[in-house]
């Protein structure tokens, strides 16, 4: 078989593909994060937890005594494989392998209380930790990925599929208006909206929220919701949360 006739190994980006690529970084609560031992380069990965910035970019939270972040002071050049197996074959379910530089965030930096905010919001238990003097905020800015999202689905992504646009500075805040304001008038809504996705219970609050949808939480439970309607066009999140409460009860 000559090389023109060979089948690509990898498929065209779309739509689909982007969107799985950032639902998956969006709704990983941990992933293994690969870094360069200082000492002789060698490769070492390690279980972290995960969370996202408002953009979509990757969060972790690392002590300072651990390898992987003695490995990223050293080289910020790391890789997030992201994606949970499920039943049956580990290797037929969606999994993303990002490819990034590590920005260490500074204890005094601005933005550290807003991502502390975003990433108790997913892992609670953290609180205990977050604050020790050793501990650090690493936000990953991916360079590229390659995603894996099952038989015969494998595709080559750039930086510009997977993250969000920054079109309004206004939007983050925004967003969290109205995470606020839902979450303090409309608990029932939220209960609704959980359950027309699958759900169930009752006392849902929603954790944070970005341009595509949101994370609701109910004790140890987290789940991702995407929106219909995209909260930067007309309506705002108002009209993005209406939609899915109307959705919810047909």
């Amino acid at each position: 078989m000559t090389e023109a006739a060979k089948p690509a190994l990898t498929q065209d980006v779309d739509e689909d593909a982007r969107a799985l690529a950032r639902q998956l970084t969006r709704s990983s609560r941990y992933g293994s994060l690969a870094v360069l031992r200082p000492d002789d380069g060698f490769p070492a990965a390690s279980r972290v937890l995960v969370a996202t910035d408002f953009l979509g970019r990757p969060l972790l939270l690392v002590s300072g005594l651990s390898l992987h972040a003695k490995a990223l002071q050293h080289d910020r050049r790391c890789s997030l494989l992201l994606g949970e197996p499920g039943k049956g074959d580990p290797l037929a379910h969606p999994r993303l392998s990002l490819f990034a530089t590590a920005d260490i965030i500074a204890p005094d930096a601005p933005e550290r209380a807003n991502l502390r905010h975003r990433f108790l919001a997913r892992h609670p238990k953290a609180e205990l930790y977050v604050d020790f003097p050793d501990f650090r905020f690493v936000r990953l800015d991916s360079l590229s990925a390659s995603l894996n999202g099952g038989f015969a689905r494998a595709y080559e992504l750039e930086a510009g599929d997977l993250l969000d646009e920054a079109i309004d500075t206004d939007l983050e805040a925004a967003g969290e208006r109205a995470r606020l304001h839902m979450n303090e008038d409309h608990g029932d809504a939220i209960d609704a909206i959980a359950a027309a996705n699958g759900q169930a219970g009752d006392g849902w609050r929603i954790a944070t929220v970005d341009r595509r949808g949101f994370e609701i939480a109910r004790s140890d439970r987290l789940a991702r919701i995407a929106f219909r309607r995209d909260p930067a066009g007309d309506g705002g999140y108002r009209k993005a949360f209406v939609d899915l409460v109307s959705d919810g009860a047909h």
